[in-house]
């Protein structure tokens, strides 16, 4: 990355110019300490000139095959035709072994991708807990500043990763599919404890797909009684209801849903609920920059391999090894 100017690029993220936009994210993700630095004073300064006002910020998940990258496209059309500016920053899952990704989700939205109202940021997920990068909290800030009305983070679907996008958005959406039978087997409570808003997706009511619709129906129906079983009286109800990402039906609905549980949270749940979030997001950073100076530590570097020799060998057991490895970077 090259030299940065933190005016012009401040500017021209205030101006809402797509290069600088994406200039900013490739900063808050870098894992450079010059850059993380530059990073924290683009963000207060971002967080100081808060005139464009909260963005509505949108976690997407579901089960795998649901349509999530092809719903979002829906959806973020639907809103652009509106005349919303909308950001999707969609997370890919990296490589544990070589950190890759894949990086495919433009080639998953044609449509959304050349809109000029869109910015679709696939961002590899590079290993972290639950699949969700940790710069996403601080990329959907570097959008809100741009001035984007509507923030949608896609995440990889699999493991931890709904309940940490959870903990950084104002309403998580959990896609799922009609099944015939058995199709609340596959779902976890612990979803149905996070999600605002249920949407059963491929839900095409055209034609040969009549079938499908009444499938689609059947499951709503059955996840709506579920849903009563595990949330309390007094809690938001999550609706659950249909659409069909590939044809459209029901996406605005979904929309409508959102918006109503925005305005369940209010004005002054919708900022606790922020507050929270960073501070959560808080002990999240400490953790990592722990995790980055135990990794830089000389004196850890000089004792890693007669570690991890004892410990292979039998010589030295985990919490053992661990302690010393802790013991070292004091010293350090």
């Amino acid at each position: 990355m090259a030299a940065v100017d933190l005016d012009t690029l401040y500017a021209g993220i205030r101006a809402g110019q797509r290069a600088s936009v994406s200039r900013a994210i490739t900063l808050v993700e870098s894992m450079r300490p010059d850059h993380r630095a530059l990073a924290r004073d683009l963000l207060a300064r971002l967080a100081e000139d808060s005139s464009a006002g909260p963005a509505v910020r949108v976690g997407i998940s579901g089960v795998p095959g649901v349509g999530k990258s092809t719903f979002i496209e829906a959806l973020g059309t639907h809103l652009t035709a509106q005349g919303k500016r909308v950001g999707v920053l969609a997370v890919d899952p990296s490589s544990v072994r070589t950190g890759g990704s894949v990086l495919g989700d433009k080639t998953r939205m044609p449509q959304l991708s050349i809109d000029p109202n869109a910015f679709i940021r696939p961002s590899p997920s590079a290993g972290t807990l639950g699949g969700v990068a940790a710069a996403t909290s601080q990329a959907m800030s570097v959008l809100e500043g741009a001035g984007y009305d509507v923030v949608l983070v896609e995440t990889v679907g699999v493991g931890q990763s709904e309940i940490t996008v959870a903990g950084m958005v104002d309403t998580f959406l959990f896609l799922t599919l009609a099944r015939t039978g058995d199709q609340l087997q596959g779902i976890k409570k612990g979803i149905l404890e996070i999600a605002d808003v249920i949407a059963v997706n491929k839900a095409d009511a055209e034609g040969a797909a009549e079938d499908r619709s009444a499938e689609a129906r059947v499951a709503a129906r059955e996840l709506a009684g579920a849903m009563r079983m595990v949330r309390g009286h007094g809690e938001w109800a999550p609706p659950v209801v249909t659409c069909s990402g590939l044809t459209g039906v029901g996406v605005d609905d979904v929309w409508a849903r959102i918006g109503a549980h925005r305005d369940h949270l209010g004005h002054d749940g919708l900022l606790a609920k922020r507050a929270q979030q960073q501070l959560d997001f808080t002990w999240t950073l400490v953790r990592d920059i722990l995790n980055e100076r135990l990794r830089r530590s000389e004196p850890v570097a000089a004792i890693r391999q007669q570690v991890a020799d004892d410990v292979l060998s039998g010589r030295l057991s985990a919490p053992a090894a661990a302690d010393a490895i802790i013991a070292a970077f004091d010293e350090g």
